[in-house]
């Protein structure tokens, strides 16, 4: 935290403040807002510091329900620089926890504020944002002011320690696990696949333990133990412990440049519940296992004959954006929804199966008969067992499924149904987009 203004004699107040933050760097970091007593009245994050506290003191502040009937009361602002936006988020909640702002009230003790809680007395911890935390056999950070960037602040930590964040009940005495297929974010370097043994116990709670250290503010100390590893491992001729190492190393050191939190977080989902959604599938769709990964095919049409398809991709009921996928429609001429789905899928499949990655548990196509018939097609002709698929048809929101004549209609207040609606929704509104791709061809799939 910068020393006082000791510049002078003007008294302290909203001009003040408002001045002093034109001075403030444009790097990540946490501002804090006090009045006239030198109270901390307001604690916020940023990723830069004189953007976003900047904007307190501007008219639109003074007109923002959230902020107007407060700002009035900033006297002085002082801030702390972060490494990262993600450092910014943590060191944010440590201090609304310890210094208790007033108008950051909310967070003292509303439990349906976001939680990261990690799972101690599991054999192989596992991490998950929670709303509802356990008071036992946990450990929490938080309460976070965003579900949104406590996401994407995870979802970049899972590429450093690699943590688990699903639900599996795992143990190292059963033996079913050796034989366990790891899920896709094991195929995409963001798990180290404990539900197959891929990793030791000691080594996964090794990596949990890192991930607390980092959560804890303990960033330098952490770097220093990994750099001190990392030699041994060297010295010790493990070059592939070593090279792992420097990865994690170089990873954390560039957290800086993983853009920001709340662009690339899974987006909160309020009207649905995505644990009731997945477990409504399963029973509707009689599945043997709870659901883990969706993932939403749509054909759209723009401008003339040009044809995109999208692909999205859903984990644990929540949008998963790395996964996300743009093709254009290479083998049909003019306008046949049809002829594309059977291409799109055809072309996803085979890439999955000839690369030996995991399928989806559920893959939903927009439309009816005709599109489900289509794509059932490219999985014979391909000579690829499917996994369950099924559509979603717009006018009447029925489902439908191989084989079957009847549709199903589940009730519009139906989990299953909205969780369905929103990964149709999330991959028509991901077709729209295909304008910005243009720009950037390289980014259709193969």
């Amino acid at each position: 935290m910068p020393d006082e203004d000791d510049s002078g004699d003007a008294p302290k107040g909203f001009e003040y403040a408002a001045e002093k933050v034109r001075s403030f760097p444009q790097t990540s970091g946490v501002y804090l807002m006090k009045d006239t007593a030198d109270r901390v009245i307001y604690v916020g994050k940023a990723k830069s510091l004189r953007s976003r506290a900047g904007s307190y003191f501007l008219k639109a502040a003074a007109e923002d329900q959230r902020t107007a009937s407060w700002i009035g009361e900033i006297a002085d602002i002082d801030f702390i620089e972060c490494d990262s936006e993600v450092d910014a988020l943590l060191m944010e909640s440590r201090l609304i926890k310890d210094i208790q702002p007033k108008n950051n009230k909310d967070l003292k003790d509303d439990k349906s504020f976001p939680y990261l809680m990690i799972t101690t007395r599991d054999e192989f911890p596992r991490v998950e944002v929670t709303r509802e935390p356990k008071e036992r056999g946990v450990k929490l950070y938080g309460p976070f002011p965003s579900a949104g960037a406590l996401r994407g602040a995870i979802q970049v930590l899972q590429r450093i320690f690699k943590f688990r964040t699903c639900n599996l009940d795992i143990t190292e005495s059963d033996e079913k696990w050796q034989w366990f297929r790891p899920c896709l974010l094991h195929s995409i370097h963001q798990c180290t696949a404990p539900c197959n043994f891929r990793i030791s116990k000691e080594e996964y709670r090794r990596d949990i333990k890192r991930l607390q250290t980092f959560m804890e503010g303990g960033k330098k100390r952490l770097l220093q133990e990994m750099n001190n590893e990392m030699m041994t491992a060297s010295k010790s001729l493990d070059f592939e412990r070593a090279a792992v190492l420097r990865d994690e190393i170089k990873m954390l050191d560039r957290l800086e440049e993983r853009g920001e939190l709340e662009a690339n977080a899974q987006p909160e989902v309020f009207y649905i519940d995505p644990k009731k959604g997945l477990a409504g599938l399963r029973k509707v769709l009689g599945l043997a296992e709870t659901p883990r990964v969706i993932e939403g095919m749509d054909i759209a049409h723009l401008g003339g004959d040009e044809t995109v398809a999208s692909m999205v991709q859903f984990i644990d009921g929540l949008p998963f954006k790395p996964g996300y996928r743009r093709f254009r429609i290479q083998d049909v001429d003019g306008i046949d929804d049809f002829r594309s789905m059977y291409e799109v899928v055809s072309r996803r499949f085979r890439r999955l199966s000839d690369e030996g990655e995991s399928f989806p548990d559920i893959l939903l196509i927009d439309g009816g008969k005709g599109q489900l018939n289509a794509a059932m097609a490219a999985f014979r002709d391909q000579d690829i067992t499917p996994p369950t698929v099924i559509s979603l048809a717009k006018r009447e929101e029925e489902i439908f499924r191989p084989g079957e004549s009847e549709s199903i209609k589940l009730s519009r207040n139906s989990y299953a149904l909205r969780l369905l609606q929103y990964v149709r929704d999330e991959s028509h509104r991901f077709a729209q987009h295909y304008h910005h791709i243009l720009r950037s061809k390289s980014t259709f799939d193969r």
